[in-house]
């Protein structure tokens, strides 16, 4: 995994994703642009079609469903039923999981 610049409070944005291809690719800062909104738009597209999302050495973004179940209202106690829903999870690779875990050499 590639060390990434300083980013601005924590977040990688669509922004810095475009700079970086500008950077390491040499497409204009336009292409760069587009491309990165197409791959985004594409991943959308998939999640909303009901499909996974798996990126070889990355991790996959999941779709689960969870079914009703029973809650509770912390302040009062009452249970109140919790719809049933999908959600979307993502499981990092190994690699990913590996490069995040091994210890920095400060």
């Amino acid at each position: 995994m590639a060390k990434t610049e300083s980013i601005a409070a924590g977040s990688l944005t669509r922004a810095d994703l475009a700079d970086a291809v500008h950077g390491e690719i040499g497409l204009s800062r336009a292409e760069s642009a587009a491309l990165v909104e197409t791959v985004l738009d594409r991943i959308g597209d998939a999640l909303l079609a009901g499909d996974n999302v798996k990126i070889s050495s990355f991790g996959s973004f999941v779709l689960r469903k969870k079914g009703l179940r029973i809650g509770r209202n912390p302040k009062t106690g009452v249970e109140v039923p919790i719809e049933p829903r999908t959600v979307l999870t993502f499981r990092p690779s190994q690699l990913l999981r590996e490069a995040i875990n091994r210890p920095s050499k400060a």
